[in-house]
């Protein structure tokens, strides 16, 4: 029987249960139900409404019920509507009567999104966490490196040379901010609906602030139908994790160009590749590529739920129903991308020679900017300087002089200027607070080693 079939006689038709139904979603907040349930027990029994004996009933009811839940003995039966009805359905099996005061003074409108923001709370952090250890492989990668660099790219064109280290901190320093917003995120979700009802609240004693504090929320809920109707918080998750997926993502093709023949940056373990069907030479980059195209899928499941959330009055209505399915897939799907970039990027091999002739080849001209603060230096203003360096380039790749030849003969520059252009020597020159040579990026080294160490004990919190 629904939790709902007093009000109508017979029935639901079999197409309104097939599209209704929510158990194969939400079954995950099985769990989550239990707790809310037990908090619920306890508010129940503080303002008077059950009766301790009762309430141990119910809450060794609920206590069996968790058992069976991790064992994975609980059965749930083809009449459960959802997680909710499961739970409630199993605790009158064990309780007997007992079991319908459960749902006293309580609204499936409040549980429900209970549910879900203790799941949030618990599973962002855990995405947090696995941010966490790919920024970890990052910055071992990067400690690991040492003076290697590789050419730095702007518009997909060989801009300036930068150490290896800086590039791969780069990718954790946007791997933070997506912490931050978890973080940030789960402060906001950090609010106990429960107590609010269907959307009014309750004629009887309950006292939601005790129960929030049961259940481990930083807070009650202020309004009643705000608590019930409120899901910015998979919104701004969703947000996050798609953002979060971009980020992946960017990792994912730059480990597409540089494992492949053109770039020759990286060889990827042959645990961490795939084959082809068909082509007995091919080693593909199937984890990046995914890391990739699964960004897509994040964006749309953000996109889709404000959609949804968009044109709904208050309170509650159905169409909530469709929060937790996209916020289950990103998360899971989040957890999965992390987890096999991490094991991509801890084994893969950067050839660092292929990496140096790449950044330091003549006709890339990667040190024509430090030709050109060279000029500075003694006085030309730079958008002289700027022109001068552009005319050698420009002769240098006509098929005249090299461009060593050329800096070395031009009376404004000569051999000292020409040193410049010597290889590694552009990388070493870059000396400004974040910068990409060797003495800031010893210094960002060790601020990126504190970061994490703020951020393990934020999580941790």
């Amino acid at each position: 029987m629904t939790l709902w079939a007093g009000r109508l006689e017979g029935a639901p038709a079999e197409d309104l249960w097939a599209f209704t139904a929510s158990l194969h979603v939400d079954r995950r907040l099985a769990a989550d139900d239990v707790a809310g349930s037990k908090a619920h027990v306890h508010g129940l029994a503080r303002a008077g409404l059950l009766s301790d004996d009762d309430a141990g009933v119910l809450l060794a009811a609920l206590d069996t019920v968790a058992g069976e839940l991790a064992a994975g003995t609980f059965a749930f039966a083809a009449t459960d509507e959802d997680v909710h009805t499961a739970v409630e359905r199993r605790v009158t099996d064990l309780a007997g009567p007992i079991g319908g005061r459960l749902h006293t003074g309580r609204s499936r409108n409040d549980q429900v999104t209970t549910d879900l923001r203790l799941w949030a709370k618990r599973e962002l952090a855990g995405v947090g966490q696995r941010v966490l250890a790919l920024q970890s492989v990052l910055l071992e990668r990067a400690e690991a490196a040492g003076d290697a660099y590789v050419p730095g790219y702007t518009h997909l064109q060989r801009a300036q040379p930068v150490l290896l280290a800086h590039h791969l901190l780069a990718h954790g320093w946007a791997l933070a901010r997506d912490v931050d917003r978890l973080v940030d995120t789960r402060r906001r979700l950090d609010v106990s609906p429960l107590g609010a009802g269907a959307l009014a609240g309750s004629s009887l004693p309950l006292d939601p602030v005790a129960t929030a504090a049961d259940l481990g929320f930083a807070a009650a809920f202020d309004n009643s139908l705000d608590a019930v109707s409120d899901r910015d918080f998979v919104a701004e998750a969703l947000f996050d994790l798609a953002l979060l997926g971009v980020h992946l993502s960017r990792i994912g093709e730059e480990v597409v160009l540089w494992s492949s023949a053109e770039f020759g940056f990286v060889r990827l373990a042959d645990a961490w590749a795939t084959g082809s069907s068909m082509l007995p030479q091919k080693k593909n980059p199937d984890v990046a590529e995914l890391a990739r195209g699964k960004s897509g899928r994040l964006i749309g499941h953000l996109t889709g739920l404000l959609v949804t959330l968009k044109g709904l009055p208050l309170a509650y209505n159905r169409d909530l129903q469709e929060d937790k399915e996209p916020l289950f897939d990103a998360v899971e799907q989040v957890n999965l991308g992390l987890a096999a970039l991490s094991g991509l990027l801890a084994t893969a091999e950067f050839d660092t020679a292929r990496m140096a002739a790449a950044a330091d080849a003549p006709e890339t001209a990667a040190a024509a900017v430090d030709l050109a603060e060279w000029l500075v230096a003694k006085g030309m203003p730079f958008r002289d300087a700027h022109h001068v360096v552009a005319a050698l380039v420009r002769a240098s790749l006509a098929g005249g002089a090299s461009m060593a030849e050329s800096v070395a003969a031009h009376p404004q520059l000569g051999p000292e200027a020409a040193s410049l252009l010597e290889p590694g020597a552009a990388v070493r020159r870059r000396t400004t607070a974040g910068g990409a040579g060797p003495a800031p990026v010893a210094v960002q080294l060790e601020q990126f080693r504190e970061r994490l160490d703020a951020d393990r004990a934020r999580l941790g919190g």
